[in-house]
């Protein structure tokens, strides 16, 4: 039988140490909120920074008055736009950066960009590119095929843009219907 009053005053003498040195600890905690700080304000001063190098990027296109009807819709998540090909250099020049709801609407006229909260954009018909889908852009990385990626020409630079459907079904049909257009345009254009 083993003894039970050792291990009792053992348990019983065990206490931490009384904290008596509250300055240190206010101060690193202080400390350790301004390099959180200092942190989060570089990489604020980067973001703005790569906007003033993209100035060079023209104004965004709007809608026209008179899109024609709607081919398809959708309504889901925009997570930002970023150089054709180079899927980590996040363009944020006009807001293109900012991550928002979407609702797309595709016309005759080109594809309308609604984002609640964000800026709007237009990429008429002649501008489209190509549609596919992808798995990541800009810090954000998805499934293989979970990411509508549009390809449009704004300016003398090429633009990948990434969208989700909250159904991602859909993405199938946008990627044929908007290749098909692109393909009729560029067909037309050369005639």
């Amino acid at each position: 039988m083993t003894s039970v009053a050792p291990v009792i005053l053992l348990a019983a003498e065990k206490e931490s140490a009384e904290v008596t040195d509250w300055a240190a600890r206010v101060g690193w905690v202080v400390g350790l909120g301004l390099f959180v700080a200092l942190v989060y304000w570089l990489m604020r001063e980067g973001w703005k920074w790569r906007g003033t190098l993209q100035g060079d990027l023209p104004a965004l296109p709007t809608a026209p008055d008179e899109p024609g009807a709607a081919k398809l819709s959708m309504s889901g998540r925009y997570h930002g736009s970023t150089t054709a090909g180079q899927w980590l250099d996040r363009i944020v020049a006009h807001g293109l950066g900012t991550r928002s709801r979407v609702e797309l609407t595709l016309t005759e006229a080109g594809l309308d960009v609604v984002r609640p909260g964000a800026a709007d954009f237009f990429v008429p018909v002649a501008a489209l590119r190509e549609a596919r889908l992808d798995k990541g852009i800009a810090g954000k990385v998805l499934t293989e095929g979970g990411l509508l990626v549009v390809t449009w020409a704004h300016g003398d630079k090429l633009i990948d843009s990434g969208f989700r459907s909250d159904h991602a079904a859909e993405h199938n049909e946008w990627v044929d219907t908007l290749n098909d257009m692109i393909n009729k345009t560029e067909t037309e254009g050369a005639r």
